[in-house]
Protein backbone atom coordinates (compact mmCIF):
# COMPACT_ATOMS: atom_id res chain seq x y z
CA UNK A 1 0.00 0.00 0.00
CA UNK A 2 1.20 3.70 -1.15
CA UNK A 3 1.48 6.21 1.61
CA UNK A 4 -1.02 8.18 0.19
CA UNK A 5 -3.55 5.57 0.45
CA UNK A 6 -2.22 4.42 3.71
CA UNK A 7 -2.78 7.94 5.07
CA UNK A 8 -5.98 7.87 3.79
CA UNK A 9 -7.16 4.61 5.25
CA UNK A 10 -5.51 6.31 8.79
CA UNK A 11 -7.63 9.23 7.98
CA UNK A 12 -10.83 7.54 7.04
CA UNK A 13 -10.64 5.41 10.58
CA UNK A 14 -9.92 7.97 12.67
CA UNK A 15 -12.94 9.56 11.11
CA UNK A 16 -15.46 6.62 11.53
CA UNK A 17 -14.14 6.57 15.32
CA UNK A 18 -14.80 10.21 15.83
CA UNK A 19 -18.37 9.73 14.11
CA UNK A 20 -19.18 6.56 16.49
CA UNK A 21 -18.07 8.89 19.58
CA UNK A 22 -20.55 11.49 18.64
CA UNK A 23 -23.04 9.04 17.68
CA UNK A 24 -22.93 7.26 21.21
CA UNK A 25 -22.19 10.06 23.23
CA UNK A 26 -25.03 12.52 21.58
CA UNK A 27 -27.62 9.59 22.43
CA UNK A 28 -28.02 9.91 25.84
CA UNK A 29 -32.01 10.74 26.77
CA UNK A 30 -32.49 10.26 22.69
CA UNK A 31 -35.98 8.30 21.58
CA UNK A 32 -35.11 5.25 20.67
CA UNK A 33 -36.50 2.53 17.84
CA UNK A 34 -35.99 -1.10 18.43
CA UNK A 35 -33.71 0.11 21.37
CA UNK A 36 -31.36 2.09 18.83
CA UNK A 37 -31.38 6.15 19.74
CA UNK A 38 -32.63 7.73 17.08
CA UNK A 39 -29.48 10.41 17.20
CA UNK A 40 -27.12 7.47 16.54
CA UNK A 41 -29.47 6.01 13.70
CA UNK A 42 -28.88 10.14 12.27
CA UNK A 43 -25.23 9.87 12.72
CA UNK A 44 -25.11 6.26 11.21
CA UNK A 45 -27.81 7.47 7.95
CA UNK A 46 -25.15 10.73 7.23
CA UNK A 47 -22.40 8.31 6.84
CA UNK A 48 -23.96 5.67 4.65
CA UNK A 49 -25.51 8.24 2.68
CA UNK A 50 -22.10 9.22 1.85
CA UNK A 51 -20.86 5.94 0.70
CA UNK A 52 -23.73 4.75 -0.82
CA UNK A 53 -23.42 7.99 -3.66
CA UNK A 54 -19.71 7.59 -3.69
CA UNK A 55 -19.66 4.27 -5.04
CA UNK A 56 -21.33 5.56 -8.24
CA UNK A 57 -19.22 8.76 -8.18
CA UNK A 58 -16.18 6.76 -7.83
CA UNK A 59 -17.20 4.35 -11.02
CA UNK A 60 -17.83 7.66 -12.94
CA UNK A 61 -14.95 9.82 -11.47
CA UNK A 62 -17.18 12.94 -10.59
CA UNK A 63 -17.07 15.33 -8.46
CA UNK A 64 -20.35 16.87 -9.48
CA UNK A 65 -22.42 15.82 -6.98
CA UNK A 66 -20.05 15.89 -3.94
CA UNK A 67 -21.30 18.98 -2.08
CA UNK A 68 -25.11 18.45 -3.29
CA UNK A 69 -25.16 15.32 -1.78
CA UNK A 70 -23.85 16.58 1.69
CA UNK A 71 -26.61 19.53 1.41
CA UNK A 72 -29.55 16.72 0.66
CA UNK A 73 -28.02 14.88 4.08
CA UNK A 74 -29.27 17.30 6.42
CA UNK A 75 -32.39 17.49 4.74
CA UNK A 76 -33.07 14.39 4.57
CA UNK A 77 -32.16 13.59 7.55
CA UNK A 78 -33.82 16.28 9.49
CA UNK A 79 -37.14 15.66 7.81
CA UNK A 80 -36.66 11.55 8.73
CA UNK A 81 -35.90 13.38 12.72
CA UNK A 82 -39.69 14.84 12.52
CA UNK A 83 -41.42 11.86 11.21
CA UNK A 84 -39.90 9.08 13.76
CA UNK A 85 -39.21 10.99 16.47
CA UNK A 86 -42.33 10.35 19.34
CA UNK A 87 -44.66 14.07 19.31
CA UNK A 88 -42.18 16.30 18.10
CA UNK A 89 -42.53 19.50 19.43
CA UNK A 90 -42.27 23.18 18.45
CA UNK A 91 -38.37 23.35 18.81
CA UNK A 92 -38.20 20.03 17.29
CA UNK A 93 -40.42 22.03 13.54
CA UNK A 94 -38.15 25.50 14.33
CA UNK A 95 -34.71 22.87 14.24
CA UNK A 96 -35.71 20.99 11.56
CA UNK A 97 -36.87 24.23 9.64
CA UNK A 98 -33.54 26.05 10.07
CA UNK A 99 -31.47 22.92 9.09
CA UNK A 100 -33.57 22.45 6.15
CA UNK A 101 -33.70 25.90 4.91
CA UNK A 102 -30.38 26.46 5.31
CA UNK A 103 -29.31 23.54 3.32
CA UNK A 104 -32.06 24.13 0.43
CA UNK A 105 -30.06 27.45 0.21
CA UNK A 106 -26.86 25.52 -0.20
CA UNK A 107 -26.32 22.61 -2.05
CA UNK A 108 -28.36 24.10 -5.10
CA UNK A 109 -25.82 27.62 -5.10
CA UNK A 110 -22.85 24.47 -4.49
CA UNK A 111 -24.31 22.49 -7.69
CA UNK A 112 -24.72 25.56 -9.74
CA UNK A 113 -21.85 26.61 -9.17
CA UNK A 114 -19.48 23.37 -9.55
CA UNK A 115 -21.80 23.36 -13.19
CA UNK A 116 -21.32 26.92 -14.47
CA UNK A 117 -17.46 25.97 -13.71
CA UNK A 118 -17.63 22.37 -15.27
CA UNK A 119 -15.41 20.87 -12.77
CA UNK A 120 -14.15 21.01 -8.96
CA UNK A 121 -10.32 21.20 -9.31
CA UNK A 122 -10.30 20.54 -5.38
CA UNK A 123 -10.41 17.13 -6.62
CA UNK A 124 -8.25 16.60 -9.78
CA UNK A 125 -5.57 14.81 -8.18
CA UNK A 126 -7.76 12.23 -6.43
CA UNK A 127 -10.47 11.19 -7.81
CA UNK A 128 -8.75 8.64 -9.83
CA UNK A 129 -7.56 6.92 -6.17
CA UNK A 130 -10.86 5.16 -5.03
CA UNK A 131 -9.90 5.54 -1.24
CA UNK A 132 -8.77 8.52 -0.96
CA UNK A 133 -11.65 9.76 -3.16
CA UNK A 134 -13.16 7.94 0.21
CA UNK A 135 -11.50 9.87 2.52
CA UNK A 136 -13.57 12.87 1.35
CA UNK A 137 -16.89 11.56 1.26
CA UNK A 138 -16.11 9.86 5.06
CA UNK A 139 -14.92 13.26 6.09
CA UNK A 140 -18.20 14.66 4.80
CA UNK A 141 -19.65 12.28 7.04
CA UNK A 142 -18.26 14.01 9.99
CA UNK A 143 -19.22 17.89 8.80
CA UNK A 144 -22.76 16.83 8.17
CA UNK A 145 -22.83 15.35 11.33
CA UNK A 146 -21.13 17.45 13.85
CA UNK A 147 -22.80 20.30 12.14
CA UNK A 148 -26.02 19.16 12.58
CA UNK A 149 -25.34 17.57 16.10
CA UNK A 150 -26.71 20.22 18.13
CA UNK A 151 -30.22 20.69 15.77
CA UNK A 152 -30.75 16.82 15.65
CA UNK A 153 -29.87 15.68 19.09
CA UNK A 154 -32.67 18.43 20.43
CA UNK A 155 -34.81 16.78 17.56
CA UNK A 156 -33.81 13.44 18.96
CA UNK A 157 -34.23 13.94 22.86
CA UNK A 158 -37.24 12.04 24.55
CA UNK A 159 -40.12 13.89 25.03
CA UNK A 160 -40.31 13.92 28.44
CA UNK A 161 -37.04 16.06 28.03
CA UNK A 162 -38.49 18.61 26.03
CA UNK A 163 -39.59 22.30 27.13
CA UNK A 164 -41.19 25.22 25.63
CA UNK A 165 -39.33 28.25 23.96
CA UNK A 166 -38.13 30.69 26.07
CA UNK A 167 -35.91 33.51 25.17
CA UNK A 168 -32.74 31.47 24.85
CA UNK A 169 -34.25 29.69 21.86
CA UNK A 170 -35.48 33.17 20.96
CA UNK A 171 -32.46 34.63 21.06
CA UNK A 172 -30.91 31.53 18.85
CA UNK A 173 -34.24 32.62 15.95
CA UNK A 174 -32.90 35.89 16.02
CA UNK A 175 -29.07 35.22 15.30
CA UNK A 176 -29.84 32.69 12.89
CA UNK A 177 -32.45 34.91 10.99
CA UNK A 178 -29.37 37.31 10.43
CA UNK A 179 -26.24 34.77 10.03
CA UNK A 180 -28.77 33.55 7.15
CA UNK A 181 -29.67 36.87 5.92
CA UNK A 182 -26.04 37.75 5.54
CA UNK A 183 -24.86 34.59 4.50
CA UNK A 184 -27.42 34.84 1.84
CA UNK A 185 -26.57 38.49 0.78
CA UNK A 186 -23.02 38.53 0.76
CA UNK A 187 -23.03 35.19 -1.59
CA UNK A 188 -25.57 37.07 -4.09
CA UNK A 189 -23.53 39.77 -4.26
CA UNK A 190 -20.28 37.89 -4.58
CA UNK A 191 -22.63 36.33 -7.42
CA UNK A 192 -23.23 39.66 -9.27
CA UNK A 193 -20.06 40.94 -8.78
CA UNK A 194 -18.24 37.90 -11.01
CA UNK A 195 -20.87 38.21 -13.47
CA UNK A 196 -19.86 41.90 -14.21
CA UNK A 197 -17.32 41.24 -17.09
CA UNK A 198 -16.08 44.88 -15.93
CA UNK A 199 -14.99 43.02 -12.77
CA UNK A 200 -12.62 39.98 -14.43
CA UNK A 201 -9.19 39.58 -12.42
CA UNK A 202 -10.33 42.33 -9.51
CA UNK A 203 -11.54 41.40 -5.99
CA UNK A 204 -14.93 42.70 -4.68
CA UNK A 205 -15.10 45.06 -1.72
CA UNK A 206 -18.08 46.39 -2.32
CA UNK A 207 -21.28 45.78 -0.33
CA UNK A 208 -20.76 43.42 2.55
CA UNK A 209 -17.69 42.70 1.37
CA UNK A 210 -16.73 46.73 2.23
CA UNK A 211 -17.75 45.92 5.55
CA UNK A 212 -15.26 42.14 6.08
CA UNK A 213 -13.17 40.09 3.72
CA UNK A 214 -15.38 37.32 4.64
CA UNK A 215 -18.69 38.06 5.23
CA UNK A 216 -20.75 34.90 4.24
CA UNK A 217 -18.57 33.14 6.55
CA UNK A 218 -19.50 35.08 9.69
CA UNK A 219 -22.95 34.60 8.35
CA UNK A 220 -22.46 31.08 8.17
CA UNK A 221 -20.98 30.74 11.88
CA UNK A 222 -23.91 32.98 13.59
CA UNK A 223 -26.56 30.85 12.13
CA UNK A 224 -25.35 27.67 13.66
CA UNK A 225 -24.71 29.55 17.07
CA UNK A 226 -28.51 30.32 16.83
CA UNK A 227 -29.29 26.74 16.16
CA UNK A 228 -27.28 25.56 18.76
CA UNK A 229 -28.99 28.40 21.41
CA UNK A 230 -31.99 26.62 20.16
CA UNK A 231 -31.53 23.39 21.38
CA UNK A 232 -29.44 24.15 24.24
CA UNK A 233 -32.12 24.40 26.86
CA UNK A 234 -33.17 20.70 25.99
CA UNK A 235 -29.41 19.17 26.49
CA UNK A 236 -28.56 17.09 29.38
CA UNK A 237 -25.28 15.59 30.66
CA UNK A 238 -23.18 13.66 27.20
CA UNK A 239 -25.90 15.85 25.01
CA UNK A 240 -23.73 18.87 25.76
CA UNK A 241 -21.07 17.25 23.06
CA UNK A 242 -24.01 19.40 20.93
CA UNK A 243 -21.52 22.51 21.45
CA UNK A 244 -19.26 20.86 19.09
CA UNK A 245 -21.42 22.04 16.19
CA UNK A 246 -20.81 25.71 16.29
CA UNK A 247 -17.69 25.57 17.82
CA UNK A 248 -16.65 23.20 14.88
CA UNK A 249 -18.01 25.15 11.78
CA UNK A 250 -16.40 28.02 13.58
CA UNK A 251 -12.79 26.46 13.58
CA UNK A 252 -13.37 24.69 9.65
CA UNK A 253 -13.96 28.35 8.44
CA UNK A 254 -11.64 30.28 10.61
CA UNK A 255 -9.07 27.53 10.62
CA UNK A 256 -8.43 24.90 8.13
CA UNK A 257 -10.47 25.12 4.75
CA UNK A 258 -12.22 28.50 4.45
CA UNK A 259 -10.55 31.37 5.34
CA UNK A 260 -6.95 30.59 5.66
CA UNK A 261 -7.52 29.03 1.74
CA UNK A 262 -8.86 31.74 0.05
CA UNK A 263 -6.55 34.61 2.00
CA UNK A 264 -3.75 32.44 0.76
CA UNK A 265 -5.68 32.26 -2.61
CA UNK A 266 -5.92 35.60 -2.55
CA UNK A 267 -3.21 36.99 -1.65
CA UNK A 268 -0.91 34.98 -4.23
CA UNK A 269 -3.14 36.79 -6.85
CA UNK A 270 -3.47 40.28 -5.54
CA UNK A 271 -0.54 40.35 -2.68
CA UNK A 272 1.85 43.46 -3.57
CA UNK A 273 -1.04 45.16 -5.17
CA UNK A 274 -1.74 48.55 -3.24
CA UNK A 275 -5.53 48.63 -3.83
CA UNK A 276 -5.23 45.08 -2.28
CA UNK A 277 -3.21 45.40 0.74
CA UNK A 278 -4.66 48.70 1.64
CA UNK A 279 -8.46 46.68 1.37
CA UNK A 280 -6.71 43.95 3.84
CA UNK A 281 -5.32 46.38 5.99
CA UNK A 282 -8.22 47.87 6.64
CA UNK A 283 -11.17 45.45 6.20
CA UNK A 284 -11.36 42.90 9.33
CA UNK A 285 -10.98 39.42 8.04
CA UNK A 286 -14.30 38.34 9.72
CA UNK A 287 -16.33 40.11 12.21
CA UNK A 288 -18.07 43.31 10.41
CA UNK A 289 -17.21 46.43 10.61
CA UNK A 290 -20.02 48.86 11.59
CA UNK A 291 -19.27 51.09 8.49
CA UNK A 292 -17.77 50.41 5.07
CA UNK A 293 -13.75 50.26 5.08
CA UNK A 294 -12.31 53.45 3.47
CA UNK A 295 -11.05 51.64 0.95
CA UNK A 296 -14.87 49.81 -0.13
CA UNK A 297 -18.19 51.12 -1.12
CA UNK A 298 -21.69 50.02 -0.07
Amino acid sequence: MSRTNRSALITIIVVLAIGALVALTGAQGSAEIDGIPLFTLAVVAAFTIQIIVYLPAMILKTERFFDLTGASTFTLISIVLLIFSPSPDTRSWVLAAMVILWAARLGPFLFLRIRKAGADNRFDDIKGSPLVFLRVWILQGLWVSLTASAAWIAMSSDAALREPLGWISIAGIVLWVIGMTFELTADLQKSAFKADPKNAGTFIRTGLWSRSRHPNYFGEIVLWVGVFLVAAPVLHGWQWIALLSPVFVTLLLTRVSGIPMLEASADKRWGGQEDYEAYKKHTPVLIPRLTASPHGKM
